[in-house]
């Protein structure tokens, strides 16, 4: 694989406005992947679902999101990023079509599963996609511009999709249309905008012999590599809840029902993940995971009393702290797994492990809150949940190698550069 076959100067703009090409459309899959986010309630209310069901629908994107990144998020490097992300991109486009003409639980079920689909390939695709147009514009620099933008993208979308969907339910007369459109719309731009960004790898004369992506992780890191796929996979929980059940807790537990005010935790969220992963700046990974787990525990703690005591502040209080907690765990993961993974020959198959946990997390304890809340209690469920995050919080922050032990830095641009693979 040849990267950056055309790397003159006058190439220098095209690849520049690629890179900004490719985050609006890193936003643009990612913001509509949340766009149910605060639609749950009208759909809950329309035709009856429960808690449970909510969490069903929100585990099947999480099932989308892991089986693209296992089954396609490696094609790129041989099928070429743009082609790659633009069949990402119209995949969006069709679980859009899907949420718009197919609105019982079926359909929503089939959209998730593709929308999940859609961002397996993108958020894998885009990130290395990011890099390379950076070091084509930019040559010999150091990759954190792009590191910045691929963070803010992915989480910022995240955030972006609930509180713009949340708006529009609340102002426009068809709720569960009006907001997939919009970011239809969106993503018609960008499928435009990444189909005249240049290309950043040549495609081999000989394609290789298809194969899923691998798990393998050296029997001497496995240790590092657990702890680092704990704090993933408690940080996509933090995450999880934050886009499935936060909104029905503020309309059933706290009696909040305004559809823009379902979209806040998202975006609250997300929005602290991103502040506090720039503001931790070249923090070491002890320091990283260590405030992390601190922050995240202390979130779950306000969270779990918000709702003991019906305080609306508490809680969205709560969702900022946990936000910052996860965002900084997350970002302690990838410095550890990126360590790990610069280190190995199978690059790609280490981090495909790291992130199979994240999207564990993403779904299995939000399925788990979701089939508790329906017997006991949902501030009881979420005590529960808290739990089982600090359980795993717990065993994320402990250092496992003699680098994290004295506070060295196991990041860098070499590391982030190597993502995915």
């Amino acid at each position: 694989m040849t990267l950056f076959p055309h790397s003159s100067q006058a190439a220098a703009g095209r690849h520049g406005a690629g890179l900004w090409a490719v985050a609006l459309a890193f936003l643009a899959v990612l913001a509509f992947s949340t766009v149910p986010t605060p639609l749950y309630a009208i759909y809950q209310a329309r035709d009856g679902f429960s808690t449970f069901l909510i969490t069903v629908i929100f585990a099947a994107y999480a099932v989308g999101v892991a089986g693209a990144l296992f089954f396609a998020g490696h094609v790129s490097d041989w099928l070429g990023r743009r082609r790659t992300l633009v069949a990402a991109l119209l995949l969006a486009l069709v679980s859009a079509a899907v949420f718009l003409l197919w609105d019982t639980l079926p359909g929503l079920l089939v959209g998730r599963v593709l929308s999940g689909l859609a961002v397996g390939v993108v958020t894998a695709t885009s990130t290395a996609f990011l890099v390379e147009l950076h070091l084509a514009q930019r040559p010999g620099t150091s990759p954190k511009r792009a590191q910045i933008v691929a963070t803010t993208a992915n989480l910022g979308g995240l955030g972006l999709g609930p509180i713009v969907a949340g708006v529009l339910a609340e102002t426009v007369a068809s709720p569960l249309t009006v907001p997939y459109a919009v970011f239809a719309a969106l993503l018609v731009v960008a499928v435009i905008a990444v189909a005249l960004a240049p290309e950043t790898v040549t495609r081999p004369q000989r394609r290789p012999a298809y194969r899923p992506q691998r798990v393998a992780v050296p029997a001497a890191a496995r240790g590092s590599f657990f702890s680092a796929a704990a704090g993933a996979f408690v940080a996509f929980a933090a995450f999880g809840l934050f886009t499935s059940l936060a909104p029905s807790f503020l309309a059933g537990t706290l009696g909040h029902t305004n559809h823009a005010l379902a979209g806040v935790p998202a975006v609250t969220g997300f929005g602290a993940a991103i502040v506090a992963q720039l503001a931790a700046g070249a923090w070491d990974v002890r320091r990283l995971v260590g405030t992390g787990t601190a922050a995240l525990s202390a979130g779950l703690a306000l969270l779990v009393t918000a709702l003991w005591a019906s305080s609306l502040a508490l809680f969205l209080t709560g969702v900022v702290i946990t936000g910052v907690g996860a965002g900084l765990l997350f970002k302690g993961g990838i410095a550890r797994v990126s360590a790990l993974a610069a280190a190995s020959p199978n690059r790609a198959e280490v981090l495909a492990g790291f992130f199979l946990a994240g999207y564990l997390g993403l779904s299995v304890p939000v399925l788990g809150l979701g089939v508790a809340s329906q017997f006991m209690a949902p501030k009881v469920a979420l005590l529960g949940f808290a739990a089982l995050l600090l359980v795993g919080g717990a065993f994320a922050a402990r250092p496992r190698t003699d680098r994290e032990r004295h506070g060295q830095r196991t990041d860098g641009p070499r590391a982030f550069a190597t993502q995915n693979g």
